[in-house]
């Protein structure tokens, strides 16, 4: 079984970065991928991105396409969102989530979920 931990999310003004960070422990081999989702209020859950563990190949939603890069590193574990020219409709809890299946922006296809991190874009 995967664990997933976010961690990095926080106040942010707008036109700020932010990195974001996801640790995953346990057994990480037993995926394909992971991905980064996005929920604001009231809103449905929104893929961002998506990043294959072995080759690193990344593929991305049109919400942060542009601004934003995912990143891992398999000796820690981790994987990386980094967010750019941050707008106030970036505001959202950011997840990280476990998937064998690519490419795949459909939170159904993810299995396993972090608890989330807040980021919020104001000034």
């Amino acid at each position: 079984q995967v664990q997933l931990v976010e961690s990095g999310g926080g106040l942010v003004q707008p036109g700020g970065s932010l990195r974001l960070s996801c640790a995953a422990s346990g057994r990480t081999s037993s995926h394909y991928a992971m991905g980064w989702f996005r929920q604001a209020p009231g809103k449905e859950r929104e893929f961002v991105g998506q990043i294959a563990w072995n080759s690193g190949v990344t593929y991305y939603g049109d919400s942060v396409k542009g601004r934003g890069t995912i990143s891992r590193d398999k000796g820690l574990n981790r994987v990386y969102l980094q967010m750019n020219s941050l707008k106030p409709e970036d505001t959202a809890v950011y997840y990280c989530a476990a998937t064998s299946q690519w490419p795949s922006a459909s939170v159904t296809a993810y299995d396993t979920w972090g608890q989330g991190t807040q980021v919020t874009v104001s000034s």
